[in-house]
């Protein structure tokens, strides 16, 4: 017996099955996306914090390690790799891409293949063991450093060569390769603490964005458009349709039937039956000005239409922040590290607010403060509800 509502229909049943199917579907991709990226921060975060070498890893290595040179990280089947053209690469830079583009395993135009053997990462230097011998790269003297995001390939600058080269790695471990040797890059110039933070701040904006489990909707939810096939975009069709079709067959001509124009001439009363078509461009002149706007003044739009549309095109554009001359909102876009110095006059600022040393956020409690990407942001506040954008 199929279960009916109190109007005794089984169409709402229906609609709510689908509806519920589709939006649980619909949060679980998305859960499912957000996790294996948060997994993904997470891991980058605790490598980053415990990556550390040996001086045991270099043991049988064919190259002698300096004082105080550690082994991080070795790789077999790395290609050495040469520019056959001068080119300036940018200067190295300690970012972090959580999720690097898909790399195919290619050669780049400009490049050619000279030697191949085993890449050794260590706090000093990246080396290539090759057969033809051995090709370093140090980190004090690297002033250049280019990832190919559609190939495999690192090239690298250092101020005692002048050809730029690099590596041409295997595709599998291309990610894992750039990251480590960003890390062994910025331990070498004491800056790992940047890159510490760099991911905190990532893993903190990534928490921000973690989906939400839809509500379940109900039978009484049903709209009578459910029930058409294509629900309210047929509905849409329709309508227009039945608009659209009666306006073009009143505008064109009536059809002509044969025989027609000899019964007209044949009878005197025919000729007055032409004063009825005047008609339809009256009718016709009354349905089009019928919404004929008034006029317009050189003082701008109406005060009905300034009250109506400016309210939400600006609610659109803020997405819950308040009216401000400086354009930031929670929309997205950049985060404000320095903001404007009249911000608090029209945002509610926490106290101390100018101390803080970050980017503009919300706390849960609503007041601004500028700690974001700080391990302590919002302390005090309930801790951090959104990111405030430009």
């Amino acid at each position: 017996m199929a279960k009916t509502d109190s109007t005794g229909s089984t169409w709402r049943y229906r609609w709510v099955h689908r509806q519920n199917e589709r939006r649980q579907r619909a949060f679980r991709d998305a859960d499912e996306a957000w996790r294996r990226r948060d997994d993904e921060l997470r891991r980058l975060r605790a490598l980053a914090g415990s990556f550390q070498g040996s001086v045991e890893a270099g043991v049988g290595l064919p190259m002698e390690l300096a004082p105080g040179e550690v082994v991080f990280w070795t790789l077999p089947a790395a290609q050495l790799v040469e520019v056959r053209h001068t080119a300036v690469l940018p200067a190295p830079e300690l970012t972090v891409d959580p999720d690097p583009p898909a790399v195919r395993p290619r050669r780049p135009e400009g490049l050619k293949v000279t030697d191949a053997g085993l890449a050794v990462v260590t706090n000093r230097r990246l080396v290539l063991l090759g057969g033809r011998g051995r090709r370093d790269w140090a980190y004090g003297r690297m002033t250049g450093l280019a990832h190919d995001p559609a190939a495999p390939v690192t090239l690298i600058q250092v101020l005692d060569r002048r050809r730029t080269s690099g590596l041409l790695l295997p595709t599998g471990a291309v990610a894992d390769f750039r990251f480590k040797l960003t890390l062994a890059f910025a331990d070498a110039i004491e800056q790992r603490a940047t890159v510490v933070a760099e991911l905190d701040e990532l893993i903190a904006e990534h928490a921000q964005t973690q989906p939400f489990r839809p509500g379940i909707v109900t039978p009484a939810q049903a709209r009578f458009a459910a029930r058409v096939p294509g629900g309210r975009r047929t509905v849409a069709v329709a309508a227009a349709l039945a608009l659209v079709v009666p306006a073009m067959l009143f505008e064109s001509d009536p059809p002509v039937r044969p025989g027609s124009d000899v019964a007209s001439a044949a009878t005197p009363a025919a000729t007055a039956t032409p004063t009825s078509r005047p008609v339809a461009p009256v009718v016709q002149v009354e349905t089009t000005s019928a919404p004929k706007p008034r006029k317009k003044t050189s003082a701008g739009p109406t005060p009905s239409q300034s009250r109506t549309a400016a309210p939400q095109l600006a609610g659109e554009r803020r997405c819950g922040a308040p009216a401000n001359p400086f354009g930031y909102d929670y929309c997205g876009g950049y985060r404000i590290r320095k903001p404007a110095e009249r911000i608090c006059d029209f945002f509610e600022c926490v106290p101390g607010f100018w101390s803080g040393r970050g980017y503009l956020v919300q706390c849960r409690d609503g007041m601004l403060s500028l700690t974001g990407g700080q391990p302590t942001a919002c302390a005090g506040h309930e801790g951090v509800r959104r990111t405030l954008w430009t």
